[in-house]
């Protein structure tokens, strides 16, 4: 049976997190482990050496970058298997020049993410954020919003920007609620794959006009650079709320700020531009507003799925098998 020489690549609270026993027991049955087995680092004399044997880097977050120097030192490279989401600072075009396999987690660590979002449209149903916010200066009672019709996930219409790997998994969670209608925004979409998730295929002017929620699942690309702006969210009907776990760049927070202060809209933020805001940055004193620093992604046990997921990937080549979630130049390029 093929063992590649493999190499783990990641900082070392990476690899605490996400190579324990179970993992570290299953990748010694796969490939030839050597001595390091993991590294932070591409550049010392000893790394060196064992990067000239590596057929398999395995990397994560803090991972350094493979430039032409360092793939020039690891002439027996086959594969790059990413244990986290986007490749981008770590893989770039000689990589995929010189022939070498990428693979990459994302899809895994979509799933948290989607979980997330689906608990951030719930809660924004039903305001519950921003009531507990006002709760912490005056009551806020049962009587208070008996009568309040804006309470509800029942036939709520929410815009999904993105049919991503997230975006997809969130229209697919959406079909748990109640909703009127889940509306997907995403000019390169198969209209068939949307509509077999559950979403119905729409443009983005209709798409803000129609939302009670709108969920953000796009890539940080030159073209989706404050996608949605102050024309944008003036579309958007009085009380609807923003829920952004993609990118802070898709947003121009000073319009979301104006907008939210005025009252007209409200926001639940897992991501920001800057990230995080600075203290005292207005949008993170108003009620309607809740800002959480960048936890939907994986955590904690979590990041072991994206681990155990690279580990599917070794166990494929070992076998001979396709690459589950291969990428290529062109589809990194459009990856968030």
């Amino acid at each position: 049976m093929f063992r590649p020489d493999t190499l783990l690549v990641m900082d070392a609270a990476t690899f605490a997190l996400q190579f324990r026993g179970d993992e570290l027991a299953r990748l010694a049955a796969l490939a030839e482990v050597g001595d390091p087995v993991w590294t932070d680092e591409l550049d010392s004399a000893p790394t060196r050496r064992r990067l000239a044997r590596a057929q398999v880097l395995v990397t994560s977050w803090g991972a350094p970058a493979l430039t032409a120097e360092r793939l020039a030192a690891a002439p027996a490279l086959r594969a790059v298997l990413h244990a986290a989401g986007s490749v981008r600072g770590i893989v770039g075009e000689d990589v995929y020049r010189r022939g070498v396999a990428v693979s990459t987690a994302a899809d895994a660590n979509a799933v948290p993410v989607a979980e997330y979002t689906l608990a951030a449209i719930v809660l924004a149903g039903k305001k519950a954020p921003f009531l507990a916010a006002q709760g912490r200066t005056a009551p806020v009672t049962w009587n208070d919003v008996v009568a309040r019709d804006d309470l509800s996930n029942y036939g709520r219409t929410v815009a999904v920007v993105g049919f991503s790997r997230t975006g997809r998994r969130v229209v697919e969670l959406l079909r748990l609620l109640d909703t009127a209608a889940v509306l997907v925004v995403d000019p390169y979409a198969d209209a068939a794959q949307v509509r077999a998730a559950g979403g119905e295929p729409a443009e983005l002017d209709d798409a803000l006009r129609r939302a009670d929620v709108l969920s953000l699942h796009a890539p940080a690309l030159p073209e989706t650079h404050h996608l949605i702006g102050a024309r944008e969210l003036a579309l958007l009907p009085h009380g609807a709320t923003l829920v952004n776990t993609a990118r802070g760049s898709l947003v121009d927070h000073d319009a979301l700020l104006v907008a939210c202060a005025a009252g007209r809209l409200d926001a639940i933020l897992d991501v920001t531009d800057p990230e995080p805001l600075p203290a005292g940055h207005p949008l993170l004193g108003l009620p309607n507003v809740m800002v959480t620093p960048h936890v939907a992604g994986s955590l904690g046990r979590e990041t072991r799925r994206m681990a155990q997921h690279a580990l599917d990937e070794l166990e494929a080549l070992v076998q001979g098998r396709p690459l589950a979630t291969p990428l290529t130049a062109a589809t990194a390029a459009v990856s968030a």
